[in-house]
Protein backbone atom coordinates (compact mmCIF):
# COMPACT_ATOMS: atom_id res chain seq x y z
CA UNK A 1 0.00 0.00 0.00
CA UNK A 2 1.15 3.52 -1.59
CA UNK A 3 2.01 5.95 1.76
CA UNK A 4 0.21 8.80 -0.73
CA UNK A 5 -3.10 6.95 -0.96
CA UNK A 6 -6.17 8.71 1.00
CA UNK A 7 -8.75 6.97 2.38
CA UNK A 8 -12.21 8.28 1.77
CA UNK A 9 -15.61 7.19 3.50
CA UNK A 10 -18.03 4.65 1.34
CA UNK A 11 -20.95 4.28 4.02
CA UNK A 12 -21.99 5.03 7.17
CA UNK A 13 -24.71 3.55 9.26
CA UNK A 14 -25.62 4.45 13.12
CA UNK A 15 -26.61 1.71 14.32
CA UNK A 16 -25.54 -1.79 13.71
CA UNK A 17 -25.32 -4.79 16.37
CA UNK A 18 -22.77 -7.62 16.99
CA UNK A 19 -23.64 -11.08 17.76
CA UNK A 20 -20.73 -13.98 18.75
CA UNK A 21 -21.93 -16.62 16.31
CA UNK A 22 -21.24 -21.01 17.11
CA UNK A 23 -18.62 -22.68 14.82
CA UNK A 24 -20.31 -23.63 11.73
CA UNK A 25 -20.70 -27.27 11.19
CA UNK A 26 -21.25 -27.54 7.50
CA UNK A 27 -20.69 -25.83 4.38
CA UNK A 28 -24.14 -24.64 3.82
CA UNK A 29 -23.63 -21.29 5.56
CA UNK A 30 -24.21 -19.05 8.38
CA UNK A 31 -27.66 -19.34 9.83
CA UNK A 32 -28.79 -15.93 12.36
CA UNK A 33 -31.83 -18.17 13.37
CA UNK A 34 -28.99 -19.77 15.52
CA UNK A 35 -27.40 -16.33 16.93
CA UNK A 36 -28.94 -15.20 20.13
CA UNK A 37 -30.59 -12.12 18.07
CA UNK A 38 -32.14 -10.28 21.11
CA UNK A 39 -28.83 -10.58 23.37
CA UNK A 40 -26.33 -8.49 20.74
CA UNK A 41 -22.89 -8.16 22.62
CA UNK A 42 -22.37 -4.75 21.30
CA UNK A 43 -24.08 -2.08 19.71
CA UNK A 44 -22.43 1.13 18.03
CA UNK A 45 -21.83 2.50 14.54
CA UNK A 46 -20.32 1.37 11.55
CA UNK A 47 -18.36 2.91 8.67
CA UNK A 48 -17.15 1.66 5.63
CA UNK A 49 -13.82 3.46 4.11
CA UNK A 50 -11.70 2.80 1.63
CA UNK A 51 -7.85 3.34 1.06
CA UNK A 52 -6.17 2.05 -2.27
CA UNK A 53 -7.86 -0.99 -3.23
CA UNK A 54 -9.22 -2.37 0.32
CA UNK A 55 -12.25 -1.90 2.65
CA UNK A 56 -12.41 -1.75 5.54
CA UNK A 57 -15.82 -2.22 7.92
CA UNK A 58 -15.22 -0.17 11.05
CA UNK A 59 -17.33 -0.72 14.36
CA UNK A 60 -17.11 2.51 16.25
CA UNK A 61 -18.68 3.75 19.62
CA UNK A 62 -21.44 6.08 18.68
CA UNK A 63 -20.08 8.64 21.03
CA UNK A 64 -17.03 9.02 21.30
CA UNK A 65 -15.40 6.80 17.81
CA UNK A 66 -13.30 4.99 19.70
CA UNK A 67 -13.08 1.77 17.04
CA UNK A 68 -13.90 -1.25 18.62
CA UNK A 69 -13.41 -3.87 16.06
CA UNK A 70 -11.74 -3.79 12.19
CA UNK A 71 -12.31 -6.15 8.88
CA UNK A 72 -10.20 -5.45 6.61
CA UNK A 73 -11.90 -6.33 2.74
CA UNK A 74 -9.97 -7.39 -0.41
CA UNK A 75 -12.43 -9.06 -2.48
CA UNK A 76 -16.01 -9.08 -2.37
CA UNK A 77 -17.85 -11.37 -1.93
CA UNK A 78 -15.43 -13.59 -0.08
CA UNK A 79 -14.32 -14.94 3.16
CA UNK A 80 -13.96 -11.63 4.78
CA UNK A 81 -17.74 -10.81 4.26
CA UNK A 82 -20.95 -13.67 4.12
CA UNK A 83 -24.22 -12.86 4.02
CA UNK A 84 -26.57 -15.35 6.14
CA UNK A 85 -28.69 -17.58 4.38
CA UNK A 86 -32.07 -16.80 6.14
CA UNK A 87 -32.00 -13.00 6.26
CA UNK A 88 -31.02 -9.96 3.99
CA UNK A 89 -30.18 -8.27 7.57
CA UNK A 90 -27.31 -10.26 8.77
CA UNK A 91 -23.68 -10.67 7.87
CA UNK A 92 -20.67 -12.44 9.07
CA UNK A 93 -17.31 -10.78 9.14
CA UNK A 94 -13.77 -11.43 9.65
CA UNK A 95 -12.03 -9.03 12.53
CA UNK A 96 -8.58 -8.56 12.82
CA UNK A 97 -6.29 -6.91 15.47
CA UNK A 98 -3.53 -6.19 13.42
CA UNK A 99 -0.90 -8.69 14.86
CA UNK A 100 -2.18 -11.28 12.89
CA UNK A 101 -5.49 -12.99 15.10
CA UNK A 102 -8.69 -12.96 13.32
CA UNK A 103 -11.86 -13.69 14.80
CA UNK A 104 -15.91 -14.40 12.83
CA UNK A 105 -18.57 -12.43 14.17
CA UNK A 106 -21.89 -11.81 12.99
CA UNK A 107 -23.00 -8.13 12.57
CA UNK A 108 -27.19 -7.23 11.77
CA UNK A 109 -29.53 -4.12 10.76
CA UNK A 110 -32.46 -3.04 12.16
CA UNK A 111 -33.37 -1.85 8.79
CA UNK A 112 -33.34 -3.44 5.47
CA UNK A 113 -32.46 -0.42 3.75
CA UNK A 114 -29.21 -0.34 6.05
CA UNK A 115 -28.40 -3.78 5.02
CA UNK A 116 -28.86 -2.94 1.79
CA UNK A 117 -26.64 0.16 1.97
CA UNK A 118 -23.75 -1.68 3.10
CA UNK A 119 -24.07 -4.61 0.36
CA UNK A 120 -24.39 -1.80 -2.42
CA UNK A 121 -21.25 0.24 -0.83
CA UNK A 122 -19.26 -2.53 -0.79
CA UNK A 123 -19.78 -3.75 -4.77
CA UNK A 124 -19.25 -0.11 -5.93
CA UNK A 125 -16.07 -0.08 -4.78
CA UNK A 126 -14.63 -3.30 -5.63
CA UNK A 127 -16.46 -2.86 -9.30
CA UNK A 128 -14.41 0.45 -9.23
CA UNK A 129 -11.05 -1.92 -8.38
CA UNK A 130 -11.83 -4.24 -11.32
CA UNK A 131 -12.12 -1.19 -13.81
CA UNK A 132 -8.75 0.46 -12.12
CA UNK A 133 -6.84 -2.78 -12.83
CA UNK A 134 -8.19 -3.44 -16.37
CA UNK A 135 -6.89 0.22 -17.24
CA UNK A 136 -3.83 -0.66 -15.87
CA UNK A 137 -3.11 -3.71 -18.05
CA UNK A 138 -4.50 -1.73 -21.10
CA UNK A 139 -2.09 1.22 -20.52
CA UNK A 140 0.99 -1.44 -20.05
CA UNK A 141 -0.06 -3.27 -23.39
CA UNK A 142 -1.64 -1.25 -25.45
CA UNK A 143 -1.39 -3.37 -28.39
CA UNK A 144 -3.00 -6.03 -26.71
CA UNK A 145 -6.50 -4.90 -26.94
CA UNK A 146 -9.01 -5.33 -29.78
CA UNK A 147 -8.05 -3.15 -32.94
CA UNK A 148 -11.01 -1.35 -35.13
CA UNK A 149 -10.19 -2.33 -38.07
CA UNK A 150 -12.49 -0.24 -40.89
CA UNK A 151 -10.54 -1.06 -44.39
CA UNK A 152 -12.02 -3.00 -47.32
CA UNK A 153 -11.45 -6.65 -46.94
CA UNK A 154 -10.30 -7.93 -50.57
CA UNK A 155 -12.56 -8.22 -52.78
CA UNK A 156 -15.16 -5.77 -50.69
CA UNK A 157 -17.61 -3.34 -52.90
CA UNK A 158 -19.95 -1.32 -52.15
CA UNK A 159 -22.37 0.48 -53.95
CA UNK A 160 -23.87 4.20 -54.28
CA UNK A 161 -27.51 4.91 -55.72
CA UNK A 162 -26.68 8.31 -56.66
CA UNK A 163 -29.93 8.86 -58.47
CA UNK A 164 -32.22 8.03 -55.66
CA UNK A 165 -30.42 10.82 -53.30
CA UNK A 166 -30.77 13.54 -55.60
CA UNK A 167 -34.55 13.06 -55.99
CA UNK A 168 -34.80 12.95 -52.68
CA UNK A 169 -33.19 16.41 -51.82
CA UNK A 170 -35.40 17.28 -55.07
CA UNK A 171 -38.62 16.33 -52.77
CA UNK A 172 -37.33 17.61 -49.42
CA UNK A 173 -36.45 21.29 -50.88
CA UNK A 174 -38.62 24.09 -50.56
CA UNK A 175 -39.65 26.43 -53.90
CA UNK A 176 -37.36 29.40 -54.01
CA UNK A 177 -39.57 32.62 -52.49
CA UNK A 178 -40.16 35.20 -55.31
CA UNK A 179 -38.90 38.60 -53.84
CA UNK A 180 -41.90 40.47 -52.77
CA UNK A 181 -42.62 44.14 -54.95
CA UNK A 182 -43.24 47.26 -53.03
CA UNK A 183 -46.56 48.17 -55.23
CA UNK A 184 -49.04 46.24 -56.69
CA UNK A 185 -47.39 46.20 -59.93
CA UNK A 186 -44.02 45.23 -61.01
CA UNK A 187 -42.48 47.60 -63.61
CA UNK A 188 -39.33 46.24 -65.40
CA UNK A 189 -36.70 48.54 -65.58
CA UNK A 190 -35.59 50.43 -68.57
CA UNK A 191 -33.64 49.57 -71.64
CA UNK A 192 -30.05 50.94 -71.64
CA UNK A 193 -29.73 54.03 -72.59
CA UNK A 194 -33.39 55.14 -73.31
CA UNK A 195 -35.73 57.06 -70.88
CA UNK A 196 -38.48 56.39 -68.51
CA UNK A 197 -41.92 56.75 -70.61
CA UNK A 198 -44.55 58.87 -68.51
CA UNK A 199 -47.66 56.75 -67.20
CA UNK A 200 -50.80 58.01 -69.69
CA UNK A 201 -54.07 58.10 -67.73
CA UNK A 202 -57.60 57.32 -69.15
CA UNK A 203 -59.12 59.01 -72.26
CA UNK A 204 -60.92 62.20 -70.92
CA UNK A 205 -58.74 62.57 -67.87
CA UNK A 206 -56.20 65.41 -67.37
CA UNK A 207 -53.38 66.30 -65.16
CA UNK A 208 -53.78 69.08 -62.40
CA UNK A 209 -52.50 71.48 -64.85
CA UNK A 210 -54.97 71.44 -67.15
CA UNK A 211 -52.95 69.96 -69.96
CA UNK A 212 -53.03 67.18 -72.11
CA UNK A 213 -50.75 64.38 -71.55
CA UNK A 214 -48.57 63.57 -74.02
CA UNK A 215 -46.36 59.67 -73.85
CA UNK A 216 -42.78 59.74 -75.03
CA UNK A 217 -41.79 56.69 -76.16
CA UNK A 218 -38.36 55.24 -77.31
CA UNK A 219 -38.08 54.29 -80.84
CA UNK A 220 -36.62 51.51 -82.07
CA UNK A 221 -34.40 52.35 -84.63
CA UNK A 222 -33.75 56.46 -83.24
CA UNK A 223 -30.60 55.51 -81.51
CA UNK A 224 -32.65 56.52 -77.70
CA UNK A 225 -34.21 59.52 -79.44
CA UNK A 226 -37.59 59.91 -77.99
CA UNK A 227 -40.86 61.02 -79.82
CA UNK A 228 -44.30 62.15 -79.11
CA UNK A 229 -47.10 60.20 -79.61
CA UNK A 230 -50.55 62.35 -80.78
CA UNK A 231 -52.98 62.00 -78.13
CA UNK A 232 -56.55 61.59 -77.80
CA UNK A 233 -58.42 65.36 -78.24
CA UNK A 234 -60.60 66.13 -74.31
CA UNK A 235 -64.16 66.14 -74.81
CA UNK A 236 -65.69 69.17 -74.96
CA UNK A 237 -67.91 70.82 -72.19
CA UNK A 238 -71.65 69.74 -74.33
CA UNK A 239 -70.73 66.37 -74.44
CA UNK A 240 -69.56 66.09 -70.70
CA UNK A 241 -72.93 66.40 -69.58
CA UNK A 242 -73.76 62.96 -68.86
CA UNK A 243 -77.32 64.04 -67.88
CA UNK A 244 -78.38 65.67 -71.23
CA UNK A 245 -79.81 62.41 -73.11
CA UNK A 246 -81.08 61.27 -70.17
CA UNK A 247 -83.19 65.03 -70.33
CA UNK A 248 -83.94 65.10 -74.03
CA UNK A 249 -85.27 61.54 -73.57
CA UNK A 250 -87.21 62.25 -70.53
CA UNK A 251 -89.07 65.42 -72.51
CA UNK A 252 -89.94 63.39 -75.37
CA UNK A 253 -91.07 60.79 -73.57
CA UNK A 254 -94.06 63.27 -71.35
CA UNK A 255 -94.29 64.89 -75.09
CA UNK A 256 -96.27 61.58 -76.07
CA UNK A 257 -97.94 60.11 -73.05
CA UNK A 258 -99.53 63.42 -72.19
CA UNK A 259 -103.55 63.12 -72.03
CA UNK A 260 -105.91 64.35 -75.16
CA UNK A 261 -109.08 65.69 -75.04
CA UNK A 262 -111.68 64.14 -72.94
CA UNK A 263 -108.86 62.70 -70.27
CA UNK A 264 -109.03 64.49 -66.42
CA UNK A 265 -105.32 66.05 -65.49
CA UNK A 266 -105.29 65.59 -61.77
Amino acid sequence: MEEGEYESVLCVKPEVHVYRIPPRATNRGYRAAEWQLDQPSWSGRLRITAKGQVAYIKLEDRTSGELFAQAPVDQFPGTAVESVTDSSRYFVIRIEDGNGRRAFIGIGFGDRGDAFDFNVALQDHFKWVKQQCEFAKQAQNPDQGPKLDLGFKEGQTIKLNIANMKKKEGAAGTPRARPASTGGLSLLPPPPGGKTSTLIPPPGEQLSGGAPVVQTAVAPSSGGATTSWPQPKPATTATTDIWGDFTKSAGSTSSQTQPGTGWVQF
